[in-house]
């Protein structure tokens, strides 16, 4: 085997020499204070940053208040004995109010279920938002 098939020599573990293409850490410059030369701001300062806006979080809490306040309602307009049951006695009068509160469960139920879906949707949708606009480091 030739010179390029075998190992390196141990390195030692003292101090390093420097090499000569980097300088020392002392030597650099130092950062330039300020805004940029071509920078189109003519200010002695920075501009104050933009006021960051939160379209998302107001939507997303009218929205939540919307769904609320419908089933409040739906589940307040099952209450009492339904029109269609008026003038019934016995078991006939039983039976037909608890079949008003069964359709009055599902219609919450399915209200609950849009709701749900609704959230779901604009948290995917916020994410995607939010990795899209991400900034890069």
């Amino acid at each position: 085997m030739g010179r390029q098939h075998r190992a390196q020599e141990p390195q030692s573990w003292g101090p390093r020499s420097p090499q000569g293409s980097e300088p020392p850490p002392d030597a650099r410059p130092a950062p330039q204070q300020g805004p940029p030369p071509n920078s189109s701001y003519q200010g002695g300062t920075t501009p104050p940053p933009k006021k960051q806006r939160r379209v998302f979080l107001w939507l997303f809490l009218a929205l939540q208040i919307a769904f609320l306040i419908w089933v409040i309602t739906g589940a307040a307009s099952g209450s009492g004995t339904p029109a269609e049951c008026r003038g019934r006695t016995g078991d006939a009068l039983k039976l037909c109010e608890d079949a008003s509160d069964v359709g009055t469960t599902i219609g919450v139920g399915l209200i609950i279920a849009l709701w749900a879906a609704a959230d779901v949707i604009l948290g995917f949708t916020y994410v995607v938002y939010r990795l899209a606009t991400r900034r890069t480091r």
